[in-house]
């Protein structure tokens, strides 16, 4: 094979490299780099909750999260819950290494445990990400004394 061949396709194969890159990513958008060593954080995007209260005294209740990962690289990081009333609010954020990923939807399932214990009988609501539910207690949360 001459010179000319090799560097000719030495120069397509590079061309469609660069191409094939390009095509990875946003449409009309500059990729930001991340620092070396640094990690991409973010909420995670959740698509549906089930809240299940087990059959039990004092009564347990748990929320069942779906949602979806934008790449399969990155993870549910950290669930914060905090309660204001009868609001519950749970965070659920991710975390991506710096490095290139497959950009490809990932779904993903949590169970998470509210501290229910010792809550009055009412309806209270749950906030995950913005997705909301509500359940109920008919009595109040705490043991019998007997």
């Amino acid at each position: 094979m001459s010179k000319f061949n090799q560097t000719g396709q030495l120069v397509l194969t590079t061309t469609l490299l660069l191409a094939l890159l390009a095509a990875c990513g946003p449409a009309g958008e500059t990729a930001i780099p991340t620092p070396p060593g640094g990690d991409d954080t973010g909420l995670a995007q959740v698509d549906s909750i089930d809240i299940v209260i087990l059959e039990s005294f004092p009564v347990q209740v748990h929320v069942l999260t779906r949602g979806t990962l934008p790449d399969s690289c990155t993870t549910i990081d950290q669930i914060s819950k905090e309660r204001d009333g009868t609001t519950f609010r749970v965070t659920l954020t991710t975390a991506r290494p710096a490095e290139a990923c497959a950009q490809v939807l990932t779904p993903f399932e949590e169970n998470i445990r509210l501290d229910v214990y010792g809550l009055d009988a009412g309806t209270y609501t749950v906030d995950v990400n913005g997705v909301t539910g509500t359940f109920t207690l008919d009595v109040d949360n705490v043991p019998q004394e007997g």
